[in-house]
């Protein structure tokens, strides 16, 4: 099994200048967005016309546009091509290790860490790689650890509506390495469990060991 499940998938277009962005407000335009970071270089006491600065304000939106493309993508509808022909199955069916690069809403700045997901289907399951889509596309928001592990699995249980969803996420936090309290190498691990695995204590912790367990293609 590899260990990086999902590739991300970079903005195929530009936002749309006056697009509603989250939460309704109106979505700025792209000069004004780049106006923006002049203002914040000026802030932190530079000059954003000097030759090396010149072109940082393009360069910034254009890496915004990637960071966060979750935006104007539909977790939903990236689960709803089920197949029901399995031959019965109705076990767990997990995805361990699926990379995932976010950012704090706090702060802005990276959370980098690793997805488990898990469910076990009642008749319906979806392609694997959808479950890794999923998770990108929350990640790629401005976010909080802990309401992007509900998101996922909430959206998983909403979808497919299977026994139960089981959702494990551990991530180095850059606003406590680079700031703060500057602990370095402290990750935060966030649960979420939904249907059997909340209700019966031996599937959790069979979800939890194989998390756990050893990592057939990477030695891991």
């Amino acid at each position: 099994m590899e260990r990086n499940a999902s590739a991300p998938v970079p903005p195929t277009r530009e936002p749309q200048s006056g697009s509603r962005a989250a939460g309704g407000a109106n979505r700025p335009s792209r000069e004004e967005a780049e106006a923006a970071v002049r203002t914040l270089l000026a802030w932190t006491g530079d000059d954003p016309s000097r030759e090396g600065l010149l072109e940082t304000p393009k360069r910034v939106v254009d890496s915004y546009a990637e960071y966060f493309w979750g935006y104007d993508g539909d977790p939903v509808g990236e689960l709803s091509r089920t197949f029901e022909d399995v031959e019965g199955y109705d076990d767990i069916v997990m995805l361990r290790d699926i990379d995932f690069a976010s950012h704090c809403e706090h702060h802005m700045v990276p959370i980098i860490g690793v997805a488990h997901v898990a469910y076990i289907p009642d008749r319906r399951i979806v392609g694997i790689s959808k479950l890794a889509r999923v998770v990108d596309l929350y990640a790629k928001r401005l976010q909080t650890q802990e309401t992007m592990t509900a998101q996922i699995a909430d959206c998983i249980q909403g979808a497919l509506k299977p026994k139960g969803v089981a959702v494990m996420m551990d991530a180095l936090h850059q606003c406590m390495t680079m700031r703060g309290v500057h602990k370095k190498g402290t990750t935060t691990i966030t649960t979420r469990f939904t249907g059997i695995f909340s209700e019966d204590k031996a599937e959790r912790e069979r979800f939890l060991q194989l998390v756990n367990g050893a990592r057939v293609l990477t030695g891991r």
